[in-house]
């Protein structure tokens, strides 16, 4: 199962699900890869596998943007966070990205042939896209089998999906006729919050089936996980967040 979790609007929830939904996949017992692909390296930061800007020059790791580049097998830089639980980083020089491979034939497929070096080894592959739809959110989506679209239940969730609706079309069109929506996660949700509720019924009346029914509700430890380099099933396996991304997980598996 391969899956891209994307939306051009950040600060929506796409890194904490990837980073959490792929622990609960892992707590379920599959075998779980996560790929990076934002220059800001949040989801490897958000899993204790950040490299120091400072080092980097010295002690270079191995990353997606290696990749990418063709001077690596994808799986050469894969690193084992925990039992099931499988990264792929990121590095800053992905922000070059778009520049640097524009001019490469078949530029948009670039990951889903990396992928090859994997096949078999992982039961999901969850891709960290960057807030963009620039080339790395196309590699995805032209890799991926379904597409997971985080939304903040809040005035402006609804701006910009429209345009990446009509991205997931093109792609299914030129790429990846395959592709399908597998559903819009309504996240950092407050249900105290008259607006929050309304927002989510919004959603859920323009998305309708598309909708998951589990919600991701604001949680202090969702937050407070990434600074200590843990999923929340590490830093906080009792809370709200961790219940919320089990059942999403459950969801996702069609159990």
């Amino acid at each position: 199962m391969l899956i891209s979790i994307v939306n051009q609007k950040g600060g929506v929830g796409k890194t904490t699900t990837s980073a959490n939904l792929g622990a609960a996949l892992a707590e379920l017992g599959k075998r779980v890869l996560i790929i990076d692909l934002d220059a800001q390296s949040n989801l490897s930061a958000h899993l204790g596998l950040a490299s120091d800007p400072e080092v980097i020059e010295e002690n270079p790791n191995p990353t997606i943007y290696d990749v990418l580049k063709g001077q690596k097998a994808l799986s050469e830089i894969i690193i084992n966070r925990s039992n099931n639980l499988n990264v792929a980083p990121s590095s800053l020089f992905l922000s070059a990205a778009d520049l640097e491979l524009g001019g490469v034939v078949g530029r948009e497929l670039i990951l889903k042939r990396a992928l090859s070096s994997i096949e078999g080894k992982f039961d999901v592959v969850l891709f960290d896209c960057p807030p963009a739809l620039g080339l790395l959110s196309l590699n995805a989506l032209a890799a991926s089998e379904k597409v997971i679209i985080p939304v903040q239940s809040e005035y402006l969730a609804l701006h910009g999906v429209r345009q990446l609706l009509d991205t997931i079309d093109q792609v299914r069109s030129i790429y990846n006729p395959t592709l399908k929506v597998g559903g819009v996660l309504i996240c950092l949700h407050d249900s105290r919050k008259k607006l929050a509720r309304a927002v989510a019924e919004t959603v859920k009346s323009y998305f309708g089936e598309l909708v998951f029914d589990t919600i991701i509700r604001t949680n202090v430890s969702l937050a407070e996980a990434p600074a200590s380099g843990q999923t929340i099933f590490e830093y906080a396996p009792k809370s709200t967040g961790a219940e919320d991304y089990l059942a999403l997980a459950h969801e996702v598996l069609g159990d």
